[in-house]
């Protein structure tokens, strides 16, 4: 996300320093029996994820009861992971495989009941603010080592958020690019020259930002902001091999196929509050669609029973199957989730609003909630900003709620008054089983509706890179967000504002409207919580009534995993599975 706004105590009213926290969603099972009935968002409840003391950090792991070190874990997914350079790591599931060998200068220290934590990960402590949050200092623990036995250095800290200035750099976080202090000027390391705002002291790195941002240390927890060693910086190409400061290590590596990881004889579980690092040896196995993962943890043979998976979720297919069995449901880790997927408008290529809205009304709501499983995996959207993120205000203005079929012919009257009958759209989604057979609801859904469709497979591994292109040959496609941390702030700004179209960024749909724009700038100094939220909820009305996408769900996760598989809690702060902590049972 390419953030530039004031702060999370402007968006939702939390006090600052060391009781600050942040919500996230939690619901459902965090070790494994889920609620007899399917979770609502309505009834989720929130995680507070408050700031760690000094004693928090310093490791080792909260234990997790009947752990014991050893063994092989597997993993079973649909893709390999898009990148592995920190500095372009974006989503939630590769950074919740890479956790187990990227570490930042804080991160999220979980308990065995899932309780969430914001700690220092490198860092002695999770940060000290001072003026309003505008300067930020963290001290690096003493003798933490890279995989090869050198120590971490804060000259590999700084070389870390210098590098992030790169122009190989595209599809990370830009959170540093936006709010250090002469960043926009900035082009990175490799010149020799340092960004003036970040200055070192010692083992201190001290952060200068043009703004107030009391979330700045929530920040540096995402994996886009792992640390690496400025020796070993091999810049395009650090994103084939990271190293390792965590408790594992790259040993082998396949691209679509595995990744397989074992122990860093160089890290100290004293030092580390965030992984556990449990198993001896962890084999990630990549090219399984959900219904073959869903299958072979329902089998439960061999290595599966030592699997889980960071992404597969029990398949549509199965989850009547899976869910109505109370023995195989124990295995199952169901979370409600903030993400809200929905299929941005290409807006430079589908510039009427009144076709927009006609594939707003046509869209089978209903239809695809029934082929992903029903209520037991996701409930319907109607708006961008979730339920569970501050900001959210209920409307439903295509009708989803009052009729979850579509309305055809509402959508062919609007195609009429637009004088656009027989519209050609072109459509991409992921290439998956489950996305073929969305891709043919839809298509014939709108067609109906008078559209001409035509539905385009993309791979899966470069899915977003692809649909990040300015002049990509869409004018829809199957996308999702959730935000970093509670905010409407964190969901409308990176994909909604004008000033974020740009080549391999999030604003998808290309929106850059004058109206939204001023209503982004102005919510994001409001200094009143309920005011903002307020604005937020506004805004996102307001980016419906333009049409700029179609909402189409909030999911519900089923994670399924195998019998000798021990140690599943959710990690409220990475908003996945908490990796670090998992373990095989003998």
């Amino acid at each position: 996300m390419s953030f530039s706004r004031r702060n999370f105590l402007i968006a939702t009213g939390v006090a600052a320093g060391s009781t600050m926290a942040l919500s996230a969603c939690s619901s459902g099972n965090a070790g494994g029996n889920s609620a007899s009935k399917a979770p609502s968002m309505d009834k989720a409840e929130a995680a507070t994820i408050t700031v760690g003391t000094k004693a928090d950090s310093q490791g080792p792991a909260p234990e997790m009861p009947g752990a014991k070190k050893g063994g092989t874990l597997y993993t079973l997914d649909q893709i390999d992971f898009d990148h592995l350079d920190p500095a372009q790591i974006y989503s939630s599931y590769t950074g919740a495989g890479a956790v187990l060998f990227l570490r930042g200068l804080t991160g999220y220290r979980v308990d065995s009941k899932g309780n969430t934590t914001l700690v220092g990960d490198l860092a002695t402590d999770a940060g000290t603010m001072k003026d309003g949050g505008k300067t930020w200092s963290f001290t690096l623990k003493d003798g933490i080592k890279w995989e090869d036995g050198a120590v971490v250095t804060i000259e590999d800290v700084r070389h870390t958020f210098e590098r992030l200035f790169a122009d190989f750099v595209t599809e990370g976080p830009r959170y540093p690019q936006n709010w250090l202090e002469g960043g926009d000027k900035y082009k990175g390391p490799y010149e020799g020259k340092h960004l003036k705002s970040i200055e070192v002291s010692g083992n201190t790195i001290t952060f200068r930002l043009k703004e107030g941002h009391a979330d700045f240390n929530y920040m540096l927890a995402m994996r886009g902001f792992a640390i690496v060693p400025k020796k070993h910086d091999t810049q395009k190409k650090y994103d084939k091999r990271p190293y390792s400061c965590g408790p594992y290590k790259i040993e082998s590596r396949s691209i679509d196929k595995s990744l397989t990881l074992v122990r860093n004889e160089h890290w100290e579980a004293d030092k580390d509050p965030v992984r556990n690092g449990y198993p001896d040896k962890i084999v990630m196995q990549f090219g399984y669609q959900s219904l073959a993962s869903t299958d072979r943890y329902i089998a439960d043979r061999g290595n599966d029973q030592f699997a889980l998976s960071l992404l597969n979720e029990v398949a549509s297919e199965r989850v009547q199957k899976v869910m109505g069995d109370a023995k195989l449901k124990q295995r199952v880790m169901t979370q409600v989730d903030t993400t809200c997927f929905y299929f941005p408008i290409n807006m430079t290529r589908i510039k009427d609003q009144k076709v927009r809205q006609a594939i707003n009304w046509a869209w089978p709501a209903q239809q695809l909630k029934q082929q992903r499983g029903g209520s037991q995996v996701t409930e319907t959207a109607t708006t961008i900003i979730s339920p569970l993120t501050p900001g959210h205000t209920d409307f439903d203005l295509y009708g989803k709620k009052t009729k979850p079929m579509g309305d055809p012919e509402k959508a062919k009257a609007l195609l009429k008054e637009a004088g656009k009958e027989g519209q050609k759209l072109v459509i991409a989604f992921q290439q998956s089983d489950k996305a073929v057979k969305e891709a043919v609801t839809i298509k014939n859904a709108l067609e109906k509706a008078g559209f001409k469709v035509v539905t385009k497979q993309v791979d899966k591994t470069t899915f977003y890179s692809e649909i990040g292109q300015l002049d990509n040959e869409f004018d829809l496609f199957a996308a999702g967000w959730g935000p970093d941390w509670p905010a409407g702030y964190a969901v409308i700004f990176p994909c909604w504002d004008g000033s974020q179209i740009s080549e391999g960024g999030v604003n998808w749909a290309q929106l850059n409207d004058t109206g939204v724009n001023k209503a982004i700038a102005a919510a994001s100094v409001e200094t009143d919580p309920e005011k903002a939220n307020k604005a937020w909820g506004e805004i996102d009305r307001q980016i419906m009534e333009l049409a700029a996408c179609v909402p189409d769900y909030h999911p519900i996760r089923n994670y399924f995993y195998g019998s000798k598989v021990g140690g599943v809690v959710w990690n409220a702060g990475d908003t996945a599975i908490a990796l670090g902590k998992v373990f095989v049972k003998a």
